[in-house]
């Protein structure tokens, strides 16, 4: 065997596969109601800082970050969609106060999802 490494190890594979488990439970809002990086780490087996690790390996950012992206992506599905009041969409999209929503909102498109809504109609 030449003094390469091989591309595609167990021990590679199995890291992948967490974070790919992790983020499923993420899409499906394990981070939204309270729970923490640290019970989504003990669920996989681990611990928060491993786990952390784990994902900025192998996704490039943090399961926090991760998890705000989705619900930001949520959000604004739900300005373009939907009438519903901005506290409603907050909520919806798993935020936990609307001051978050606010400032992760405005952080991803530049601007408050108030004024989405205003140039969407």
């Amino acid at each position: 065997m030449s003094g390469k490494a091989r591309p595609v190890t167990q021990r590679w594979q199995g890291a992948a596969a967490t974070v790919s488990r992790a983020r499923r439970l993420i899409e499906r809002g394990f981070l939204d109601d309270g729970a923490t990086v640290e019970h989504l780490a003990d669920t996989l087996g681990m611990t928060g800082r491993h786990l952390r690790r784990l994902f900025l390996r192998h996704a490039g950012a943090s399961p926090t970050a991760v998890a705000t992206t989705r619900r930001v992506q949520r959000a604004k599905a739900l300005v373009d969609d939907s009438a519903l009041p901005m506290s409603a969409i907050a909520f919806a999209a798993g935020f936990t106060s609307i001051r978050r929503f606010n400032a992760a909102f405005r952080a991803v498109y530049g601007r408050p999802p108030s004024a989405m809504r205003r140039t969407r109609r």
